[in-house]
């Protein structure tokens, strides 16, 4: 934890290996750590609420993909509940379907956070978002009732190939409420 102004920030990170007998992934595809059948899991984002139904704001967000020249656009999809399989899709590398009607209606659906284009500088590939950038921050949201995490859906809006196995991560830093 940090504090910014008196702001308390909370980064908090989760990561997924990325299969690399994937190979080539299309634009809308979804990136997971399974692409068996109903066996790929949504990302979670634990204790980004203070408390159980806590609010807050993500004032940053990175991507980071440990291998290099992996430099597609991704957006995150944002839930206050766990995308169920069956009805989101949440296997690697198969075409995305979120966010569906009944999460906006359910008022589940939080928003989403773009990236611009990863880069690749030598070392692994990143991109962030911030208030400066176009991703959509901050980005304010509530947790559910008896919750304190969000859960994300990764994305790719650019087709790439991925010829390893890359351990993807995700960092957002939230200011709690």
């Amino acid at each position: 934890m940090s504090t910014i102004e008196g702001k308390r920030l909370i980064p908090v990170t989760t990561t997924k290996a990325l299969d690399s007998s994937i190979g080539a992934y299309t634009a809308e595809d979804v990136l997971s750590e399974d692409d068996g059948a109903g066996l790929g899991t949504d990302w979670d984002f634990d204790a980004v609420g203070k408390v159980n139904g806590g609010t807050g704001y993500i004032v940053k967000a990175q991507v980071i993909c440990e291998t290099t020249n992996v430099t597609p656009r991704l957006t995150l999809y944002l839930f206050n509940v766990a995308p169920a399989a069956g009805t989101h899709e949440l296997d690697d590398n198969s075409a995305n379907n979120s966010p569906i009607h009944a999460d906006i209606t359910s008022n589940y659906y939080i928003d989403k956070i773009d990236f611009s284009a990863m880069e690749d500088l030598g070392g692994d590939s990143e991109s962030i978002a911030s208030p400066s950038t176009s991703g959509n921050l901050p980005l304010a949201y509530k947790c559910a009732t008896a919750d304190d995490a969000l859960y994300g859906i990764l994305v790719t809006r650019d087709a790439f190939t991925n010829t390893a196995t890359n351990d993807m991560t995700i960092k957002l830093v939230c200011e709690q409420y």
